[in-house]
């Protein structure tokens, strides 16, 4: 009896003293991995590695390493930690939070805001979260589910620029301009440093017709910005839009001497140039615009919209063997601007291959965004279609243009000559 009672104090022993081993190595190992986090990320997540493998049940060292993967932008494996950690502690807010950072990282925003969503049910007095939610529920595309969490948000801290910010982006996506005029200009006032939110107010101010203020921003982008071409080239083409050529023709001259190198800032110039000469009819205006797009087209990153204007001047320049040559360059180019079919198709048609036209007008329709009116250029596919002896296919295209401008008389010769033949 005695034997047994030894043999039972002595189990129960080393089991206490496994566990006291145990407990011992895994505080160890967290606090090595604490130590190592900033210069020794490997040692450290093999540390943590190590203290959940003690302890499978911890929430801490789930967080922990779940933390430094996702430092690392290794989201795969910090997401798996972090719902680990999660799971284990229901209770927990921080897990929620990192783990809805970490799918609002890897673009998963509708997961991301489910685990705002879940902080929030446990803590709903934390502005920063509210704000998280809102921005998540706008990437998925909820714009008015997300207007109530970030007006949550500036409840608690109405100093937060970013959640004026994005409700501003979501004001003006439901279609309130006001709205959205009154929170961007917030969201500036609040952090005039930042420049999404200058851009999103340019845009607004642009699009309600207050082109003074859109270029107002647009310059204090251009000043917060002087390193980025692209500042001083959507300022140019602003002015321009705005029949300020001077102006566009001043920033972007001075755009062409800081980044001599830029085929962008020269492709603006020639552009606001060639809108001068076809409003004018100005052969000066349309030199200059030759000799900027030749500049640009020499650059080997030259972009197909700057092609397509060149080609566009030489075919205005009278030059079509030219203007043939650069068009066909524009169409190999990515993204393919639209207007480089548009215009090619015009030139195989003055040079009588019907068919390169009509395909070059399919393209164009094609790659243009819905938005854009195609009942005009349906309208030349369906007549070269019939020159063509292809009668059907110009019906298609007839009720194609039809469908946008109505049964025109022009359309009606059309469909009668299609009936004809």
């Amino acid at each position: 009896m005695a034997f047994l009672f030894l043999a039972t104090a002595g189990a129960a022993a080393a089991t206490a003293y496994a566990a006291y081993a145990r407990d011992r190595d895994y505080t160890r190992l967290v606090a090595a991995g604490d130590a190592g986090a900033d210069d020794h990320p490997f040692e450290a997540l093999e540390a943590y590695s190590g203290a959940i493998a003690l302890r499978p049940e911890s929430m801490l060292a789930h967080l922990k390493r779940g933390r430094m993967y996702r430092e690392r932008g290794e989201l795969e494996a910090a997401a798996r930690d972090l719902r680990r950690a999660a799971e284990l502690d229901p209770t927990a807010t921080l897990p929620l939070e990192l783990l809805g950072d970490t799918y609002l990282s890897m673009e998963r925003h509708d997961r991301a805001a489910e685990r705002y969503a879940a902080y929030l049910a446990l803590d709903d007095r934390a502005p920063r979260v509210w704000y998280k939610l809102g921005l998540a529920r706008y990437r998925t595309g909820a714009a008015a589910a997300a207007i109530p969490a970030l007006e949550r948000a500036l409840g608690f801290e109405s100093a937060m620029a970013e959640a004026h910010f994005v409700l501003g982006l979501c004001r003006r996506d439901q279609g309130d301009s006001a709205g959205a005029r009154a929170s961007l200009e917030t969201a500036t006032q609040l952090s005039p440093g930042l420049t999404a939110p200058r851009e999103a107010l340019a845009g607004v101010y642009a699009d309600g017709g207050d082109t003074s203020r859109a270029l107002e921003q647009l310059e204090a982008l251009a000043a917060l910005d002087p390193g980025s071409s692209i500042r001083l080239v959507a300022l140019g083409a602003a002015h321009s839009a705005a029949r300020r050529h001077e102006a566009a023709v001043l920033t972007l001259s001075r755009a062409v001497e800081r980044f001599p190198t830029d085929p962008q800032v020269y492709g603006a110039l020639g552009r606001v140039w060639l809108d001068a000469a076809e409003a004018r009819h100005d052969p000066v205006s349309l030199k200059k615009a030759l000799e900027a797009l030749t500049t640009a087209a020499t650059h080997t990153d030259v972009s197909s919209e700057t092609l397509a204007d060149l080609g566009r001047a030489w075919m205005r320049s009278g030059d079509l063997a030219a203007a043939e040559q650069v068009l066909r360059q524009a169409t190999t180019r990515l993204p393919v601007s639209p207007a480089a079919y548009l215009h090619l198709a015009t030139v195989s048609g003055r040079a009588g291959r019907l068919q390169e036209a009509r395909d070059a007008l399919v393209n164009y329709t094609v790659l243009v965004d819905e938005s854009v009116p195609i009942a005009e250029t349906a309208s030349r596919i369906a007549a070269y279609s019939l020159r063509l002896g292809q009668p059907a296919l110009a019906v298609h295209w007839i009720d194609r243009a039809a469908d946008e401008t109505g049964d025109t008389p022009e359309l009606a010769e059309l469909r009668r000559r299609a009936r004809a033949q």
